[in-house]
Order: C-alpha cells, then structure tokens, then sequence
C-alpha cells in the first residue's frame, strides 16, 4: 500500500539522519508537491528539466535528489533560474522533492563507504576523515558557593533551565560539587557576607557544576546573581565540546588498504565501479609510490585535504578539486585520483534503493535513467 509522505520523510532521515548533513547544507524535504501518498520515488543524483520529466512520465510522486535542488536562496520563484523552472514544474505536478545529501555521504554504509568497497572491498578497515558530532551541548556553569546555600543556588539554578540531562528532559537538578577553601579580601567599600573587609577571610565552600544549553545561559546567570549570596559571586562559564553523534559517521573516509597500490592502479580498479574509463591523477612527487592509507570523499574533497594528509593518507580518491586545491593537496604530499564530481556518488544509487526497499514496504523505488554526468551528456 502507499506510504504518507510525511511517514517516509521519516524512514527516510533513520537511513540517513539530517542530522549527520554538514551545516551549510540544504537537506530534507524541499518540495512538499500535493501531500499524496507515495507509491513511487524515483531516485538522482541531479533534478533537471530531463529527469523531472522522466518522473511524471513514470509516475513518480517523489522523486529523492542526492543534490539538493534549491540549494542557494532564490530572491524569487519567476522561472528565471533552471532551478525555479524545475520547483514551478515539480509544484505544478505535485511532485515532492527531498534531498539527503551530506547526510547520505556521512551515515555508515552510505556513499563514502561504497566508494571504500568499490576499491578495497567491505572487509577493509575504515574510519571518518572528519567524525559526526552531536549538537553542541552547550556550557557548563561552575559557581563557588558557601556550604549553606548551595542547595537554594542549584534549585534557582534548575529552576532557570540549568542541570538538565537526557532526551525529554528525562532528568533535572543535575549537578556535582566538590568541596573546597576559598579566599577572599574585601577593599573598601566592599560588605562581604562573609567575614569583614579588610583582611583576608578563608571560607568553607562548594565549586557547584550544571549544565547550561546556549538558549538558557543568560537566565541561570541571572538566577545565580539573584540568589547566591555574595556581593560579587565567582562563577565560570565554560563552553563543551560536542561529543561524537556515531562511532562510523561523519565526513570523507580513511581506509587501509590490504595490498598496496599505486595511483595508477587504483584509477584502473575504479572504473568499472565507477562507470568512467578516465581519470585525472595527481602526484605529489615524480617517483611512483604504492599506497596504503588511502582517503575518499564523494563530490569535491577539498576541504578534508589537510585532515586526511594529516591522519597519514598519501592518496586521496575524490571527484574534483579546483587547480589552486590539487597544487594544495600535492603540497600535503597527497596524491590524487579525481573520477568526476557525480562519477563518484551515481553507482551509489543502486545500493541506495536497495536499502530504501528493505526498510519501506509499499513504495517502488525507481533509478532515474535520465540522470547522467553534465560533463558526457
């Protein structure tokens, strides 16, 4: 039976977690078309005029573009662009459009780890070149506070947002303390609740650690001033680091190949895969080197060049850097094989509608025929 479009927006994003996209992307739902319920998708790389046409004549309700269509913001919809000519004919024909892109790139078994077993087989040994983070938790509030009081801080603290852990707030009042001496010397003018100004005091204190997300900052530091009760509190605001969001995720890939390879060798391995006879390779030194640790991003590369080279890799297998970057990268000591921008995530799409059918019963999905290289067209 057909499947809600918003029901398989969903499967969708636990193939492939939004979350996992880079931030500049512009990934999901981009085109809601009329609501229907989906009995067919059809699956790209690019949404142009060709393949939307071939949507409608396969009756297609979705079609699923790895590429996102509206990708820089458009000032108006007029049919100016081919962009906005393609979302009119999409709208018009109730045709929803979604795009998971990065985040397909990203996730464990999506396009970068095939392009790992197109070369080196699923067996080979692989970890992100860049590593998926979560959403950035936020900050840590630590204040130093007399004994006495540090049940009434945390509770004003809590009560402005602080010391929350878990989904759903499943847990609150979160905190630690440690106790601790502290010191302090009032000047003039100085009414210290402690002691006297005027010579060094020693008191009995807690460092008091909680939680704060970004959004409820200013409020628990405004609870903290209003309730503890020194003149001038000592507190700090530290900012956390996120923490891994999946063992196997995240941009690009470095995988350790079993045998090594030359640059040469490698190209001639990827072109079956890859469907392209011909590739650009760049060296970074004269002498021919086999390679071991060798690095992949799907697309253009460029911005993972450093970190690869940096983890050890020598060779990096991508789809197209500008000239400036290719003379960056062999300065790093990288040598590079670049397939074509789209040569490098267009084989994915077959295994992608396999997965795509194994976890969504009820819709056909179908690989666009009309979709292919801008540069071979």
């Amino acid at each position: 039976m057909p499947t809600p479009l918003d029901r398989l927006v969903r499967t969708l994003g636990t193939f492939a977690p939004l979350s996992l996209a880079e931030p500049w992307d512009k990934v999901g739902l981009l085109i809601a078309g009329d609501g229907r319920e989906i009995s067919t998708a059809l699956l790209t790389i690019d949404l142009t005029p060709e393949v939307l046409a071939e949507a409608k004549a396969r009756g297609a309700q979705l079609v699923i573009a790895y590429h996102p269509l509206l990708f820089k913001p458009l000032e108006r919809l007029d049919g100016a662009t081919w962009q906005g000519r393609v979302a009119i004919d999409a709208v018009r024909a109730g045709i929803a459009v979604y795009s998971p892109h990065t985040a397909l790139d990203a996730v464990e078994g999506g396009v970068n780890d095939w392009l790992v077993d197109s070369l080196a087989g699923s067996s080979a040994l692989r970890r992100p070149i860049k590593p998926a983070v979560s959403a950035s938790p936020g900050f840590k509030l630590v204040v130093f506070t007399p004994i006495d009081a540090a049940d009434r801080l945390r509770d004003a603290l809590a009560a402005a947002g602080a010391g929350v852990i878990g989904a759903d707030s499943k847990y609150t009042h979160c905190s630690f303390a440690a106790a601790g001496q502290g010191t302090f010397h009032g000047g003039e003018g100085s009414s210290p609740a402690v002691g006297q100004p005027g010579r060094l005091e020693r008191v009995q204190e807690l460092r008091l650690e909680m939680a704060v997300p970004a959004s409820r900052l200013a409020a628990a530091v405004g609870a903290l001033r209003a309730t503890h009760p020194y003149e001038e509190p000592a507190f700090d605001i530290l900012r956390m680091e996120p923490e891994p969001a999946a063992a196997h995720a995240g941009a690009g890939r470095i995988a350790t190949l079993a045998e090594p390879m030359t640059s040469d060798e490698v190209a001639r391995k990827l072109e079956q895969p890859l469907g392209v006879a011909r590739m650009d390779i760049a060296r970074a030194s004269a002498e021919p080197r086999r390679h071991t640790t060798v690095a992949f991003c799907a697309g253009s590369g460029a911005s993972l060049a450093e970190s690869a080279a940096a983890q050890g890799a020598t060779l990096f297998v991508t789809g197209e850097m500008s000239h400036h970057d290719v003379l960056h990268a062999r300065s790093l000591g990288l040598d590079l094989v670049l397939a074509g921008h789209t040569n490098t995530e267009r084989g994915y799409l077959p295994h992608y509608r396999r997965a795509l059918e194994r976890i969504s019963a009820g819709v056909g999905f179908l690989v666009s025929s009309a979709d292919r290289d801008p540069l071979r067209a």
